[in-house]
């Protein structure tokens, strides 16, 4: 389990005592703060550039939930046509949106195999690339 340690970080220097000279250690699990259904829950990355306007970029992970119900906008994870995408939902007039200019919406027609995967609940941003291949 690891250990929070509730302090701001500034980008600047405002003094020389450090931060964290005086704290209060809190256990943090992230599975709990995170996670809504643990048994219905996943964690994929994101690739390309199409949802950057979400703040969802290439190789950020997502935490998808399987169990929360779809709302219209939502974004989400889904099959279509054997592919993975990562998308916003519009219910409404049945298409798939990107949040990025240059990616049209797709509309769903007749004859596309379709299904959501879940909802992406949150999304974490790497800033150093992981040591082991996913």
């Amino acid at each position: 389990m690891l250990k929070f340690i509730p302090i701001k970080a500034s980008a600047g220097i405002i003094g020389f005592e450090s931060p964290a000279a005086e704290y209060t250690q809190l256990n943090l699990d992230l599975d709990q703060l995170l996670i809504d259904h643990p048994s219905g829950t996943y964690i994929g990355v994101a690739q390309g550039e199409s949802m950057k306007g979400d703040g969802i970029f290439s190789g950020d992970l997502l935490i998808v939930d399987r169990a929360q119900e779809i709302k219209d906008q939502d974004i989400v994870v889904a099959n279509l046509n054997g592919v993975f995408v990562c998308k916003k939902i519009d219910k409404v007039q049945r298409c798939l949106l990107s949040s990025s200019k240059g990616f049209p919406p797709y509309f769903l027609q007749e004859g596309d195999d379709f299904q959501i995967e879940g909802v992406v609940t949150r999304s974490i941003r790497l800033h150093r690339p992981f040591k082991k291949q996913l």
